[in-house]
């Protein structure tokens, strides 16, 4: 039995600039396929540059350089035959403030599908990627009487959850959350890290946090960021419990951040 890891990315002495300032200095890291990891570190550290490289959504700047290798099931996304169309497929993101479309429920569901579609879709087809997207996030149950219903219209929490569902019919391996639950109350924090847990396994999934304890509450690895670089990788409860660098400690420890 082959006990090695899966990796759903690994990073190779990445570098990237904004015009001359260095945001990411040579991170090389290797993400566990199917685990939850959490990106941390004070602002400006890197963490949010980081998860925007994997799907290349920095490059909608003009005034951004990289350098360096992201692989993802061995392939460079910054090979030149890469599409990017293809490669947000399977890395969907998820961004702070939820972000659903001006338009019925359903029609948010099915939005990657119809855009994505090489041929006619059935719409029984649609229908069965409607329902099984909002039940793997919990909202079946309630808009299925409701899918008509403008979602802009729907509960914050909703909304983000919505975010996540519209991600799912594309089959991606890998859900990017940036600072997901920022915008949400305390009831909407819970819904969405228990939203998180109950994806990982099919997906891997990456968040970046200012929240501390979700971290410790919400990813099975931790990766702490300071000024562009990475400093130390662990499984959560380990990083927190035991740093092995002093940097990662005084962070914890909240002597600066």
């Amino acid at each position: 039995m082959n006990d090695e890891p899966r990796y759903s990315i690994q990073t190779r002495d990445l570098c990237l600039w904004y015009t001359k300032f260095q945001a990411l200095k040579n991170i090389t890291v290797d993400i566990k396929h199917g685990l939850i990891t959490s990106l941390i570190g004070p602002s400006g550290c890197g963490k949010s540059t980081l998860l925007r490289c994997f799907n290349r959504v920095n490059e909608r700047y003009g005034y951004v350089t990289t350098k360096g290798e992201i692989v993802l099931q061995g392939k460079n996304i910054y090979d030149a035959d890469v599409s990017l169309m293809e490669l947000r497929k399977s890395i969907g993101m998820v961004f702070q403030r939820p972000n659903p479309l001006p338009i019925s429920v359903y029609e948010n569901v099915v939005f990657g599908l119809r855009v994505h579609a090489d041929g006619k879709l059935k719409r029984s087809d649609l229908d069965g990627a409607v329902e099984k997207a909002l039940s793997e996030v919990g909202l079946w149950k309630d808009l299925k009487d409701r899918l008509g219903m403008k979602a802009t219209n729907l509960q914050l929490e909703q909304q983000q959850k919505l975010s996540i569902a519209r991600l799912l019919p594309l089959k991606p391996e890998i859900i990017l959350m940036d600072e997901p639950a920022s915008a949400l109350d305390v009831e909407g924090t819970r819904a969405i890290e228990e939203l998180m847990w109950s994806l990982a396994g099919r997906y891997t999934i990456v968040i970046v946090t200012h929240n501390m304890a979700q971290a410790r509450r919400a990813s099975h690895e931790c990766i702490f960021m300071l000024m562009g670089e990475l400093v130390e990788q662990n499984r959560t409860e380990e990083l927190f419990l035991n740093p092995k660098n002093i940097r990662t400690a005084e962070y914890i420890e909240g002597r600066y951040g």
